[in-house]
């Protein structure tokens, strides 16, 4: 049996997403804005601006799932925007993809946390644990940086800096073993690691409470690692994309991050 084509993906997000907007609006065919987004928070943070901020903004919000490449689905026309990504991550697909888009909006960081089940505090790690890193480049230097600033490893000096690997493991004085997992599927790794670096979304997709949760968070302050709004170049100047940029980072949508996410997810405007 073949693999399903990514458009037959396409075509079953589609089927299943949401449209945050007026019920019942009239709308000309491709009027909506498709915004590819993860499911939590990025998916609840822009309902939250079509159903209570901004209603005449037609949204047609594509939750990843599956295969779906939302870089790829904006590149090729199938979606107008994305809301799912920092900026390292985006700059490391945009040179493997070939292309360049437009980063419209910051809008949050969701910390990068340390997660265990067989462990209550960073020192009870047993020796010669596992820890699974995520499978991406730069989530997975993110890692390595977090568990450096923990005391959990050192990295040589000058290192690889965002594209650290676990090649750039000074010293491991527990002698840890490292794993790398597709991030989703780490919160399931939970029962089988001795500790998992899980990113926000995946975290609170996993009913895990980050800031309550974790063993230890990335500060948020001065990350690097912003969420941030995307499209191409050619879209960066459309009314839809700025006005939905705008109410991204206004102060009722920080609000909102705030009181809905407890710490978990950090809005970047103060």
């Amino acid at each position: 049996m073949t693999a399903p084509s990514r458009r037959t993906l396409l075509a079953g997000a589609l089927a299943g997403s949401l449209i945050l907007a007026a019920e019942g609006r009239a709308r000309a065919a491709g009027q909506a804005l498709r915004v590819v987004a993860s499911s939590v928070p990025h998916a609840e943070i822009l309902h939250f601006v079509s159903e209570t901020l901004a209603p005449d903004v037609p949204l047609q919000v594509i939750e990843i799932s599956g295969d779906l490449r939302p870089n790829a689905l904006l590149r090729d026309g199938d979606a107008d925007a994305n809301f799912f990504q920092h900026v390292p991550f985006l700059r490391a697909e945009e040179a493997a993809m070939g292309t360049r888009f437009a980063v419209v909006a910051t809008v949050h960081v969701e910390p990068l946390g340390l997660y265990s089940r067989r462990a209550r505090a960073l020192a009870d790690l047993p020796k010669g644990g596992t820890i699974a890193l995520p499978n991406n480049v730069t989530n997975a230097s993110r890692s390595l940086t977090l568990l450096q600033e923990n005391g959990l490893i050192r990295l040589r000096p000058g290192g690889a800096g965002i594209f650290a690997s676990t090649d750039d493991i000074a010293e491991n004085p527990k002698g840890f073993r490292f794993v790398e997992i597709a991030p989703p599927q780490l919160p399931r790794a939970l029962d089988d690691v001795a500790l998992a670096v899980i990113n926000g979304n995946y975290a609170l997709e996993a009913g895990l409470e980050p800031a309550r949760d974790a063993l230890a968070l990335e500060r948020a302050e001065g990350n690097p690692y912003a969420n941030v709004l995307v499209t191409t170049q050619a879209l960066a100047g459309d009314p839809r994309i700025q006005r939905l940029a705008a109410l991204l980072t206004s102060a009722e949508v920080a609000d909102f991050i705030r009181t809905r996410y407890r710490g978990s997810v950090v809005p970047v405007r103060a």
